[in-house]
């Protein structure tokens, strides 16, 4: 690995123990509303069973997201961000 690159890494890794612990703020933080994630979902073009499968959550589960009753967390969070910023990769990733 290029050593630029590493020290860039280990920089970055070490900023977000720091936020874990609360003692710097996130530069940016990413919300996922009820709409995001059907948006989202529609715009894959796929119905909310095929995208649940996708993701490995149940249909309910993504109803719930979607109609504002449940929020997702930890990696449903970070996928729905993967998706939601390179949808043809991801989903194609994830289609296999």
């Amino acid at each position: 690995m290029d050593k630029a690159l590493f020290e860039r890494l280990t920089q970055s890794m070490s900023e977000m123990n720091e936020i874990a612990k609360g003692e710097r703020k996130p530069s940016r933080v990413f919300e996922i509303d009820a709409m995001k994630i059907k948006e989202i979902r529609q715009s894959s073009g796929l119905s909310q069973t095929r995208f649940a499968d996708l993701i490995s959550v149940s249909v309910d589960t993504l109803r719930n997201w979607e109609q504002g009753r449940r929020s997702p967390t930890g990696p449903a969070k970070a996928l729905l961000r993967a998706i939601a910023n390179d949808p043809l990769n991801v989903i194609s990733a994830l289609a296999q």
